[in-house]
């Protein structure tokens, strides 16, 4: 039987590391993989890096199962932790790790649940409405969908999903939801079609698309767990230690940019004539805003459309 991982590339898997090779040379120097996922970018960074030692980190246990057959002929080398993102100083504590030398997210939900289809995250096959990254966690979809009011609603896909038509949408949940509960995702695809005008439909792929982001959005509390991750991983980081994240929606990536400007501004007036000691920031960008995948990448790996890159380095305590 073919393994999970055999045919799966990582986003954006030479770019990163070219950002995050220097920080990852010295004897025992520590890579934390925040989103392990199917192992693609830990596999990689273990092969080229072989004084790396590898911290991995998922909230999903089947991804934590996958990744570690991957990467078993590293066991010396790799520690795998049950844990969400925003847990990093934890996790490195609880390893009797002082500091981390380098840092990779890659957010979203991994190609591993996409394709899972009894995981509820594609609209494009039919399948109950679940969406947990976690399985053990209380939150679905299904409960989203059939408990909550239709104001809820209408403010999660429109702040989560940037749906113009979010209010129509709700109004449909909750007139269906009233004749009988909607469990499947096909029930809610067509739900979401016949809200959004007829027009509207003809361009830009699947409606459903910015409702079932909306929903695993809320059902993973992902905003709000990314707002706290970023910091913490900033402060873990040891002097020249790296960031790199890869976000796939508008959403990510307006946290990560608002976290990498607070700790590359500068807090010295403009008008003061010179910069006192240790009024330089700690932090420095390495890349000049987010970087897009080439037409190339983007040929033999779709999934990279709509990625964007941003990389940090810490330069001083």
């Amino acid at each position: 039987m073919t393994p999970p991982f055999a045919h799966h590339t990582p986003v954006f898997r030479d770019r990163v590391f070219a950002l995050l090779a220097p920080a990852l040379t010295a004897p025992g120097c520590v890579l934390v993989d925040a989103t392990l996922g199917l192992g693609g970018h830990a596999d990689y960074a273990l092969r080229t890096f072989p004084l790396m030692r590898l911290v991995g980190i998922d909230r999903d246990p089947s991804a934590l199962s996958i990744a570690g057959e991957r990467l078993s002929e590293w066991s010396g080398r790799v520690n795998l932790v049950h844990a969400v993102y925003d847990e990093i100083p934890l996790v490195l504590a609880d390893l009797g790790i002082a500091h981390a030398d380098g840092v990779l997210f890659d957010l979203g939900v991994s190609s591993m649940q996409l394709d899972d289809p009894d995981r509820g995250f594609a609209y494009s096959t039919d399948a109950p409405l679940d969406m947990r990254m976690n399985p053990r966690d209380e939150l679905s979809a299904a409960v989203v969908v059939n408990e909550y009011s239709e104001e809820k609603l209408g403010r999660i896909l429109r702040e989560y999903g940037e749906e113009r038509f979010a209010a129509r949408i709700a109004r449909g949940i909750v007139r269906v939801r009233s004749l009988s509960p909607i469990m499947t995702s096909s029930q809610l695809v067509e739900i979401v079609r016949e809200a959004i005008p007829a027009a509207t439909r003809r361009t830009g792929g699947n409606p459903a698309k910015r409702t079932f982001q909306a929903l695993r959005i809320e059902v993973n509390g992902e905003l709000t767990i990314l707002q706290n991750a970023i910091p913490a991983a900033l402060d873990v980081l040891g002097i020249e230690g790296r960031m790199v994240v890869l976000s796939y929606q508008s959403l990510e990536d307006r946290i990560v940019k608002s976290a990498f400007k607070t700790v590359t501004a500068s807090t010295v007036p403009e008008d003061l004539p010179f910069v006192p000691a240790g009024s330089d920031p700690a932090f420095r960008l390495l890349t000049r805003g987010s970087e897009k995948a080439s037409p190339e990448e983007v040929a033999t790996n779709t999934r990279a459309a709509s990625v964007r890159l941003r990389a940090i380095e810490r330069v001083a305590a």
